[in-house]
């Protein structure tokens, strides 16, 4: 996809491309950002955005290293991602660089065939439940499959109002925490994992460190 190509042309290779690949790479200019709002699809879509948490010297919310930006400088970068296009990602984790210390000697991390069987096992749940994938759940199917427990319902009544959600946030939550239940075996959604589900959707940095 060219640079200098219209935005009409840009979002139909997009949507080209997404039909033929579910998992997209991003590093992208405002104008082509706001394209990925007209995309549709109907399988999920991995939008791995690598513009979204590091500013112009990189080191926003280092613990290693301070940011050189002002808070002008941060606030303008990072308004290139509207609010709109963060509600349309599911998941928003942070990752940030780790000291030779612990890269260098790290212990070995659970093994991807353990991960890949868990996950499996996981849809498999989702699929004999309701016939389709937890990210396809919407309306009264939400409402009915996701059996939230009381003070789970209450738990995330009260991060959506505190953290300013739209609908669209809060039925993405609602999604990722019936997952997080089904990679647990558990028949309902918890309070614990409508937490894990809110922790995944942090925000942004907006200070310096």
């Amino acid at each position: 996809m060219a640079r200098g190509d219209s935005e009409d042309t840009w979002v139909q290779e997009l949507k080209a491309h997404v039909a033929q690949h579910p998992i997209i790479v991003l590093n992208l200019e405002e104008r082509e950002l706001h394209g990925l709002k007209e995309i549709r699809v109907s399988g999920p879509v991995s939008i791995d955005c690598r513009h979204e948490s590091v500013p112009l010297c990189g080191f926003l919310g280092s613990s290693q290293r301070a940011c050189r930006c002002t808070p002008d400088q941060v606030a303008r970068y990072q308004g290139k991602l509207s609010g709109p296009l963060l509600d349309r990602i599911d998941l928003h984790v942070e990752v940030p660089a780790l000291p030779a210390e612990q890269l260098v000697g790290a212990p070995a991390g659970e093994a991807s065939a353990t991960v890949r069987e868990r996950v499996e096992r996981a849809r498999a749940r989702a699929l004999a439940r309701q016939g389709h994938p937890n990210q396809a759940l919407q309306g009264q199917g939400m409402d009915d499959l996701v059996m939230l427990q009381d003070d789970a319902l209450q738990f995330l009544q009260r991060a959506a109002n505190r953290l300013g959600w739209s609908a669209r946030s809060t039925h993405r939550t609602l999604r990722v925490a019936r997952t997080i239940a089904d990679l647990a075996g558990a028949t309902h959604t918890g309070a614990d994992h409508v937490a894990e589900a809110v922790q995944l959707r942090r925000g942004l940095h907006h200070t310096q460190h």
